[in-house]
């Protein structure tokens, strides 16, 4: 029950602060960690945090006779400008493309060229050898600002970050 609280307080937070800035941040850039944690937010699954927020945003534009208004002045289909996925402040949407010739695994620091010009860089340090010849990789966000790696055909997943 307290966490539930917690959770209700939480939103409120969120959608007050959404209100004043006219901006929306997601629950997980406004929270800290503990505060994530011990609302129960982190047993939610990436698509049901993005629903969530979603939910949140659009309530709090309904609740807002001025963001109502803007919204409906205004219905502009979102874009994804794959050049910014992945940096701070970007969209987080996922990321599907392949690496180039053989791949080796990763370890410790590496970086992954992509196809489509991304390059991403391994932030954990753990070691996972693995030959694949220009597997697919998928780039999923996480909570907390994080992307995971995946390598189609290997049974691990590793944190990464866009540099490039």
């Amino acid at each position: 029950m307290r966490s539930l609280t917690f959770a209700f307080a939480s939103l409120a937070f969120s959608t007050f602060a959404f209100a004043q800035s006219q901006s929306f941040s997601s629950l997980e850039e406004r929270m800290t960690a503990k505060d994530f944690r011990e609302a129960g937010l982190d047993k939610l699954s990436d698509e049901e945090l993005r629903t969530l927020n979603a939910w949140i945003e659009r309530n709090v534009r309904l609740a807002d006779p001025a963001l109502a208004a803007q919204a409906a002045a205004a219905p502009v289909a979102p874009t994804v400008n794959t050049d910014t996925v992945g940096f701070e402040n970007a969209r987080r949407d996922k990321v599907v493309s392949r690496i180039n010739g053989t791949f080796k695994g990763w370890f410790g620091k590496t970086e992954f060229v992509l196809d489509n010009g991304q390059v991403w860089q391994q932030t954990e340090e753990d070691r996972f050898p693995f030959t694949a010849e220009s597997p697919e990789v998928t780039i999923t966000p996480g909570a907390f600002g994080s992307w995971r790696l995946k390598v189609e055909g290997a049974n691990r997943s590793t944190l990464v970050k866009r540099i490039r």
